[in-house]
């Protein structure tokens, strides 16, 4: 197994001198060597092929003992040194101070066909940054970062990646709901993959630390590596760079509000650089359509990360990471402009999505009233909104008596929907209907056009349970077949018709179907 190992990271920034695998704070580095502990008994359970072909490996590397032990941590790739990263950031609002690489252990960067992957295993044991945590993973949450990971990349959202999952053989043990009742689990692997893992925290570090020295070395490192387009480092280049970041992390969160997925940890170091969802923890995909709702049981009180709240939080993240460039910029003003700009285009961009997922392509004013009346009504009942927005493009103009009928399986409980409610259905297709009329497309063009914003397959909180039960018992075939129905989301996929469904009953508070926790 060759790779074009290509380390920029690690090489060209300050790194840790102490050697010892021993929690503490790291100082004016942004990096500790540490190795990954080696796992008793790692099996491979899945590789993503197009992962492994991206970072220059071929199909048949996946079943070779090379690939086993690199990618389990079994083994060190030659004249690689591994290292956790160093990065502080703010959790639920509040200052955490330095956090970093828990559980990740990054292993190498390659090049491939121009393009820089950096890859790292996440539940690889301990590192200096792992605090009182053990730096393992286990077998359900890694089945749903291995998943969802991929998935996003096929919904067109941008993200990290991911290369592989494996079993390490050990058994790790977990409070998965915070109560005291830790049981063991399977211990497992995932091999992520992303240009860099670089967050809004490991700037955060050295702002809060006064070091901008090392502020300054990050900072250009990243426009050299990731952003060589807004040219030499300069206080005009730092802002462009500022700008930039803002565009893209904007641009994801609208990915994210298109298919109704929700993070549930937007925490700073949980921010890429890049604008890739990073950190697949307890998130969800919205099925009762609910701005209010977040996955994650820590975030149950305040839900500070729920749906609705997605862009604002994106805009406070950025404001974060706008305070620890700040002493290389020294100017407030253009600053305040591009968080300005930020909610402007929020504005602007959301609708314009808005208007694609209704299959609306002529702009007119009163397209806001007519997508807020749309949420208005799938608020009226529990509304499924990845099958609601699915089957209306299903309509056929000139038929608004029909409306309701054509998006019937997306209510969760029709006989909730009262005589009053289905007023409010009915007026709303009827309008929709005199909107349709301004269109110049036909009915299978507009169909067309909503089938490829509106996902058909999206990875839901039961599915990837009942995926982790079967490998529970040692059956990784869910698994596969899961991977392989999310890599076609828009696709109808009439074979895989059952996954184009509401969450059964049974999954409605069933652990790991609703609401996680970070540990999971």
């Amino acid at each position: 197994m060759e790779l074009q190992i290509k380390d920029t990271f690690s090489k060209e920034l300050p790194s840790d001198p102490i050697a010892e695998n021993t929690r503490r704070q790291v100082s004016e580095a942004t990096h500790s060597y540490v190795n990954p502990r080696i796992p008793s008994q790692p099996n491979l359970i899945h590789a993503s092929k197009e992962m492994v072909k991206a970072i220059g490996l071929d199909e048949a590397a996946i079943k070779s003992k090379d690939f086993l032990d690199v990618f389990s941590g079994l083994k060190i790739y030659p004249k690689t040194k591994p290292y956790a990263m160093a990065y502080a950031g703010h959790q639920f609002g509040n200052w955490a101070g330095q956090l970093g690489d828990g559980r990740a252990i990054n292993l190498f960067e390659v090049e491939e066909n121009n393009k820089r992957w950096a890859i790292q295993l996440k539940g690889s044991g301990e590192t200096p940054y792992s605090r009182q945590g053990d730096g393992l993973a286990v077998l359900r949450s890694s089945i749903r970062e291995y998943l969802c990971s991929e998935a996003m990349h096929h919904l067109g959202v941008p993200t990290t990646r991911a290369l592989s999952l494996m079993l390490s053989g050990d058994d790790v043990l977990r409070d998965m709901l915070y109560n005291g009742n830790a049981d063991y689990e399977k211990g497992a692997i995932v091999a992520r993959v992303a240009p860099t893992f670089i967050r809004f925290g490991n700037f955060e570090l050295f702002a809060a630390r006064n070091d901008i020295k090392n502020l300054k070395k990050l900072t250009n490192y990243t426009l050299k590596y990731f952003y060589p387009e807004l040219g030499k480092p300069s206080k005009e280049t730092y802002i462009e760079l500022f700008e930039t970041v803002t565009q893209r992390t904007l641009d994801m969160i609208i990915h994210w509000q298109r298919v109704g997925f929700v993070h549930g940890v937007m925490n700073t170091d949980n921010m890429s650089i890049l604008g890739l969802t990073i950190d697949y923890g307890p998130y969800g995909w919205l099925e009762d359509f609910d701005f209010g709702w977040t996955p994650n049981t820590t975030d149950k009180q305040n839900k500070r990360y729920r749906f609705g709240n997605q862009p604002n939080i994106g805009l406070w993240n950025l404001l974060q990471l706008a305070n620890a460039l700040y002493p290389l910029i020294e100017e407030a003003e253009p600053i305040e402009a591009i968080l300005n700009q930020y909610q402007v285009d929020f504005e602007k961009q959301s609708l314009q999505m808005m208007r694609s997922k209704l299959g609306l392509q002529v702009e007119l004013e009163e397209d806001a009233k007519l997508l807020a009346n749309f949420e208005d009504c799938m608020l009226l009942s529990e509304t499924d909104m990845t099958i609601a927005f699915r089957l209306l493009a299903n309509y056929k103009k000139d038929h608004p008596e029909n409306g309701i009928e054509i998006i019937e399986n997306a209510f969760y409980k029709p006989e909730e929907l009262t005589k009053d409610k289905l007023m409010q259905w009915k007026v709303w297709f009827k309008a929709y209907d005199q909107r349709l009329q301004k269109e110049t497309i036909t009915d299978s063009e507009r169909q067309k056009n909503m089938n490829a914003v509106n996902p058909k397959y999206v990875l839901r909180n039961y599915m990837a349970q009942l995926a982790i039960d079967k490998a529970d018992e040692g059956d990784y075939g869910l698994v596969d077949e899961l991977f392989q129905v999310l890599k076609k989301p828009y696709d109808e996929q009439l074979e895989q018709e059952k996954w184009f469904a509401k969450r059964p009953e049974w999954a409605r508070h069933k652990v790991g179907c609703s609401m996680l926790s970070c540990s999971s």
